[in-house]
């Protein structure tokens, strides 16, 4: 059976969908960054990755703020706490978890991760998700600046495009709510 004229062309053209992309600009964006004092060896060393980022994306120092927190289990009701002032456009959550010699690493990293997700779906501010979980100290050190680059600079990247990201969708719901 022939293929109708119409629908043959139809199947050669391919449908082009609009592409919604965050910017990596950090121009009018605030960010919060929430890190964790435990292993500050490497946290601190994550965190200068992440304000790195931030400042080639174009954010001066009056558009961030850093709160510690004693560990990475705490890292979600800080996170969580600082999304609900309205006053971020994005978060960064750092931390570092070292496996020990108990399960105690697979819980901390489970629930920190979990709470940090459920942060983010609760309040919908985007957290960039920078929480090493490492089986010995020197992975940690290759992610925190070494062999592996610098996470903390891959999250400081990622909240930039999410916050970016996130705007450009709220700005089209409320177009859309407007018709």
């Amino acid at each position: 059976m022939p293929c109708p004229a119409g629908l043959q062309q139809s199947m050669t053209e391919k449908p082009q969908p609009n592409q919604l992309r965050g910017d990596l600009s950090a121009r009018g964006l605030r960010f919060g960054i929430v890190i964790s004092r435990f292993n500050s060896f490497i946290t601190e060393r994550l965190l200068a990755g992440a304000l790195d980022a931030l400042e080639r994306a174009g954010a001066d120092g009056n558009q961030i703020d850093v709160a510690r927190v004693p560990g990475s289990f705490e890292l979600p009701v800080a996170a969580k706490k600082m999304a609900e002032t309205g006053r971020y456009d994005a978060l960064i959550a750092i931390g570092c978890i070292l496996r020990g010699e108990t399960s105690h690493f697979e819980y901390v990293a489970s629930e920190a991760a979990r709470g940090l997700q459920l942060a983010q779906v609760d309040t919908g501010v985007p957290i960039a998700f920078c929480v090493l979980t490492c089986d010995t100290l020197e992975q940690a050190i290759d992610r925190a600046g070494l062999k592996s680059g610098n996470k903390g600079f891959e999250a400081g990247l990622a909240a930039v495009e999410m916050a970016s990201l996130a705007r450009k969708l709220a700005a089209g719901k409320s177009k859309r709510g407007r018709r």
